[in-house]
């Protein structure tokens, strides 16, 4: 009998391949198993990040990365994780992040649009990106895969891998692995936002006013009034010797100057969650030629509201419903004003206090809203 290494010498190249490429779909499903099951796991957004950016460097290699929380609404960056040689040049690179058009987060959609490669698309013309021709070349960045999370309820967040010289570029293979995670990553970004919402604001809010930072073309911070200060080392405790600046704050300045340059036209805002169940609302305006004002306050009410229907998931319908229930009313009242049946709005309400966890109407309202 012949035994089974003869067996294998006797197999023709051609079923070596074929067992090859099985062997790689197996390899490539489990790893997307394992991407799903992480991302659903409930884990805080940093942690989830951390964690996913291991898994996709198992199957995706890439030498640094830059990865951004977003404003659903407005698609404004607000809580970043880095690891790029050129930190010590943020303010920079933010800005040319907003100012590059090539595969810009805002111009890649779900689906087989989610990912955009910079050699590819460019025609192995890389200096068609701004970020790249003025930043990355000079530390010899090879290509740039550049991934956006955007579903039904908004835009979540974007991912930017670096290679690095002497890595070799990004190919098809390597958009169609991130794009097969695209989808999962982005439900579990939505639900490490909608965490934010299990806890009270915290009472450090109290007596804290509106800030602002005044910063020049360059992103440069130049001057504060007297209550910013005392905000942001309560809010965000800077490392030794550091600024406590919100990352969002370069952000929604980039933005502004993005839309001066007409590369978007979102509008320059991005609620941020600083700590606890603590939502703050970022904003920038032009104040003449050379300066940039930044006004942070905690975000309203009514944002906290829409922000948390789109965390949740919920529906239009059930979005609706939950503005009606800060109205206040009863059941019959809420099914008067929304033309439905009271049966109906009952449905509803068990639905959203299934997706919310919420036990009842004044839990619900509490959480959403920031009241206690």
């Amino acid at each position: 009998m012949a035994t089974w290494v003869q067996a294998r010498e006797r197999r023709s190249p051609r079923t070596w391949a074929y067992d090859s490429r099985v062997a790689d779909s197996v390899q490539q499903t489990r790893w997307r198993e394992r991407v799903e099951q992480m991302s659903a796991s409930g884990a805080d957004r940093q942690s989830l990040r951390i964690g996913l950016l291991a898994e996709i460097r198992r199957s995706v290699a890439f030498d640094a990365h830059a990865w951004l929380m977003t404003d659903p609404r407005t698609s404004v960056g607000s809580a970043p994780l880095a690891e790029v040689p050129c930190l010590h040049e943020l303010p920079r690179a933010i800005r040319l992040k907003y100012l590059t058009t090539v595969n810009r987060w805002t111009t890649l959609g779900p689906g087989k649009n989610s990912v955009g490669l910079l050699r590819r698309d460019t025609g192995d013309d890389p200096s068609q990106s701004v970020l790249w021709r003025e930043l990355q070349r000079d530390y010899a960045v090879v290509d740039v895969a550049s991934m956006v999370f955007t579903d039904q309820f908004g835009c979540w967040g974007f991912l930017d891998l670096w290679r690095i010289d002497p890595a070799m570029a990004f190919d098809d293979g390597d958009a169609t692995r991130l794009q097969s995670v695209a989808a999962p990553i982005t439900s579990g970004l939505r639900a490490s936002q909608a965490l934010t919402f299990t806890n009270p604001p915290p009472s450090a809010r109290d007596g804290l006013g509106p800030m602002v930072l005044l910063l020049d073309n360059d992103l440069c911070v130049h001057g504060q009034t007297e209550a910013t200060a005392a905000w942001l080392e309560v809010l965000l405790p800077a490392a030794a010797g550091g600024q406590p600046i919100p990352a969002a704050a370069y952000n929604v300045a980039a933005q502004l100057i993005a839309v001066e340059h007409g590369v978007d036209d979102n509008p320059p805002s991005a609620r941020v969650h600083l700590a606890g169940g603590l939502w703050v609302t970022l904003r920038a305006a032009r104040l003449d030629t050379d300066s940039i004002a930044v006004t942070i306050e905690e975000t309203t009410a009514a944002d906290r509201l829409e922000l948390f229907c789109a965390c949740f998931g919920l529906s239009a319908r059930e979005t609706e419903l939950v503005g009606h229930l800060a109205g206040g009313g009863s059941t019959r009242e809420l099914a008067a004003r929304m033309f439905v049946s009271e049966h109906t709005v009952q449905d509803h309400l068990k639905s959203i206090f299934a997706k919310t966890s919420a036990h009842n109407r004044r839990s619900l309202l509490s959480r959403a809203m920031g009241t206690s």
